[in-house]
């Protein structure tokens, strides 16, 4: 073997056994939560490292299902979660079409109206949207929980599409407009499904920014049967004590939504590395 070779293998060698490392750093924190979830009452404070305990139980789960709305909890916020996601996902798509295609006064100002309102934070925005939610009189409500999130969540996914409509030739719609499709058609037809990958990126920034949100559903939300996971899981924190297994079972449970769309668009986002990346 030359030289080069094996310079090349211990190359692959290191990358490898430092993403191993790193993805091993991102695993062990869920499997710790995982073992405290399988916990019994009385070895939750254990300093036992063992990712199954001894006497390990499913009791947590049982009483986190039973004893609460946690099923309702997490109701509410895949409603909420997937409606922000489609209505975030579809205004943007237009709105970054438009931006991308059309030439129209503040266009340049208008981006950089979008690209300044990721700049301010969170915390920032929670008095404006109790405002605005409050005079629309959507205060605990699923509707006012969408319109606070797709406010939010707007902005960056304009910038994501927008970017990856640039890279599409505009020959592909002048021969559309040329066959006799008007501009809606082109977009509907051509344009979107080539934009599927930038779209599933887009549609889980949404899903994953909604689903873990706290504050404003804080700020909104008072009743206990609106409440979403995030609201309902800190419940169970009290003045002085703290249901830890049933909390730990609850952060499992909740991963598994995320988990399966993550699963699910992880073939267009693999896809959108490569076409995204190419223009025409």
């Amino acid at each position: 073997m030359s030289a080069a070779a094996k310079r090349k293998r211990i190359n692959h060698l290191l990358i490898h056994a430092g993403l191993i490392c790193f993805a091993a750093a991102c695993v062990y924190p869920l499997l710790r939560i995982f073992s405290v979830s399988l916990r019994p009452g009385d070895k939750l404070f254990s300093t036992d490292l063992s990712l199954i305990p001894a006497g390990a139980t499913f009791i947590s789960y049982a009483r986190l299902l039973g004893d609460t709305m946690f099923l309702r909890w997490l109701w509410n916020s895949l409603i909420i979660t997937l409606a922000t996601s489609f209505i975030g996902v579809s205004l943007a798509s237009t709105a970054a079409y438009a931006f991308s295609r059309f030439r129209f006064p503040g266009k340049k100002a208008g981006m950089i109206l979008l690209l300044s309102s990721q700049m301010i934070p969170a915390g920032m925005l929670i008095l404006p949207l109790f405002l605005m939610i409050m005079k629309l009189k959507l205060m605990n409500t699923y509707l006012g929980m969408i319109i606070a999130y797709s406010v939010s969540s707007l902005p960056f996914s304009i910038w994501i599409l927008k970017g990856y409509y640039d890279t599409i030739p505009r020959s592909l719609e002048e021969a559309a407009l040329v066959d006799g499709t008007s501009q809606v058609g082109a977009f509907w037809r051509i344009i979107l499904p080539l934009t599927t990958p930038a779209l599933s990126i887009a549609f889980l920034f949404n899903f994953t920014t909604a689903w873990n949100e706290y504050l404003v559903a804080r700020v909104v939300l008072f009743s206990a049967k609106q409440y979403t996971w995030t609201l309902g899981l800190f419940e169970l924190q009290g003045q002085y004590i703290t249901q830890w297994g049933m909390f730990a079972a609850g952060s499992m449970l909740v991963t598994i939504p995320v988990l399966c769309v993550f699963l699910y668009s992880s073939k267009w986002l693999i896809s959108g590395l490569t076409l995204g990346s190419v223009k025409g």
